[in-house]
This record gives structure tokens, C-alpha cells and sequence, in this order.
């Protein structure tokens, strides 16, 4: 553990992430599409905002803390609610996917400097990856030029979700900004672990899949 990063071996990887996203996306979306289908577009909303804040209260009775990508998805979800059931504007209920990202790039920034970076935390939450006993000094600067560039990046996606959203009609939107956010995330994910494995080499520093 002195000189290596430590991560689930691949199932195990895939089940604590999948369940991860299922937390702070897959249930919401869920409770959402059920409620409206039954009973409206509201009731939708507000049915996909109690299941992520009653998830998140089990977590903290279960564990004492709540992940950082629920937390985020709650705080959006709530801002989506609130925006889309007072207005009842269409164009802007829409305008919580530039919001959004916009919100989530003052959070990166915010933190990116400090002694606990954003990107860290969810490393560790997310992946379950295990940083050296001892904390090393080109980790810390990596995870805090990575929350920058995840900052950059959620800024970027709302400018360009912004622009989309004045430009184009709803249904265009909708696949555009879908298809553009995929692009946006996949490639910072990836540039993030080409990075990382130039950070790990620089340093001498190995990485090893361990049983969680």
C-alpha cells in the first residue's frame, strides 16, 4: 500500500460503480418516468426528488455519509423540481441542463485548489480507489489539475448546452445535448486515466487490483 494505488478487481469494479450511478441517477430517472406515466409530469418530478433524498438519508443512517455524486444529484434534482413545477415553462425547465452543469463547474473550482479536491473524493466513492497510506505530493497535484479539468469541462458543456438551448427546438436539443454531454464525459474520462498513468510512472508509483 506504500507505493501503490489500489482499486476492486474488474466484477467488483463494475458493481460498485454500477451502483454508484444507480444511486445518484438510475432510481431518480426511474421514480420519475413511473410517477409521470401514473399520475403527471409533477408528480414525476417530485416522486424521482424524494427517491434521491430518501436514498441519501439511508446512506447516512447506514453508513454516516452520503457520497458526493448523490449529494450533487440531489442538489440538482431539487433545483430541476423546484424550477420546472413553479413555472411551469417548458423552455424553463430546460434551462436546469446548462444550469446544471454550470453549478457543477463552480463546485470543481472551488475545491480544486484546496487540500481535498472534488475529483478525490469521488475517486474514492465511485471507483473505490485506495490512495497510498501515505499521501504523495504528485497525487494531490494531479487530482487537483484533474478537478480543474472537470471544471473546464462542465463549463464548457454549458456554454454549449446554453447556445443549443437558444438555437435550437426541444426535440433537437434534447439529442444534441445528450449526445454532446456522452462525448464531453467519456473524453474527460478518458484523458483523466491517460493522466493518471502518466502521473504513476513519473513518480514510480504502481497500481494493483485488490479484493474490496
Amino acid at each position: 500500500m506504500a507505493d501503490h494505488l489500489e482499486m476492486p478487481r474488474p466484477a467488483q469494479l463494475v458493481r460498485t460503480t454500477g451502483w454508484s450511478l444507480i444511486e445518484s441517477a438510475g432510481l431518480p430517472v426511474l421514480a420519475l418516468a413511473l410517477g409521470a406515466w401514473l399520475w403527471g409530469r409533477n408528480a414525476g418530478l417530485l416522486a424521482g426528488l424524494a427517491v434521491v433524498w430518501i436514498t441519501a438519508a439511508v446512506r447516512k443512517i447506514r453508513s454516516g455519509s452520503v457520497p458526493s455524486l448523490l449529494i450533487m444529484s440531489a442538489i440538482l434534482l431539487t433545483l430541476q423540481t423546484a424550477v420546472a413545477i413553479f413555472t411551469g415553462q417548458l423552455w424553463i425547465f430546460l434551462l436546469h441542463f446548462p444550469a446544471g452543469n454550470l453549478a457543477l463547474c463552480i463546485l470543481f473550482a472551488r475545491t480544486a485548489s484546496g487540500p481535498n479536491p472534488i475529483i478525490a473524493r469521488l475517486a474514492a466513492e465511485v471507483v473505490a480507489l485506495r490512495q497510498p497510506a501515505t499521501p504523495h505530493p504528485g497525487l494531490h497535484r494531479f487530482f487537483q489539475g484533474a478537478t480543474w479539468l472537470w471544471a473546464a469541462i462542465f463549463l464548457l458543456l454549458a456554454i454549449v448546452l446554453a447556445l443549443l438551448l437558444a438555437t435550437q427546438p426541444t426535440a433537437s436539443f434534447l439529442l444534441i445535448s445528450t449526445v454532446a454531454t456522452v462525448v464531453l464525459i467519456v473524453a474527460g474520462a478518458a484523458a483523466s486515466a491517460l493522466w493518471l498513468r502518466v502521473v504513476l510512472r513519473r513518480h514510480g508509483l504502481g497500481f494493483r487490483f485488490v479484493t474490496a
